[in-house]
């Protein structure tokens, strides 16, 4: 992947980390946190973004496999959200 399509996916996550936190599903993203790094430090490697993208990926995942309903509550909110 090129760097420009890194940060784009580094942005992405991002925002369904926001999503979540809205949502109050909670999730651990001190390892993420402790990069100190978004999506718009473009001066940061590639390396750092991809390693960013790893780490918000694993918190995500491992939120959603930690709620036994989570699946089920995140197809209820698409339906709504395709419905208006």
């Amino acid at each position: 992947m090129h760097k420009d399509e890194l940060i784009y996916l580094h942005s992405v996550l991002l925002q369904l980390r926001i999503f979540f936190e809205e949502m109050g599903i909670q999730a651990d993203f001190d390892r993420y946190d402790e990069m100190n790094i978004s999506p718009v430090h473009i001066h940061r490697s590639k390396s750092e973004h991809k390693r960013a993208i790893f780490l918000l990926g694993e918190a995500l995942a491992e939120a959603i496999t930690s709620k036994s309903n989570l699946y089920e509550r995140m197809h209820e909110i698409a339906e709504s959200v395709s419905s208006r």
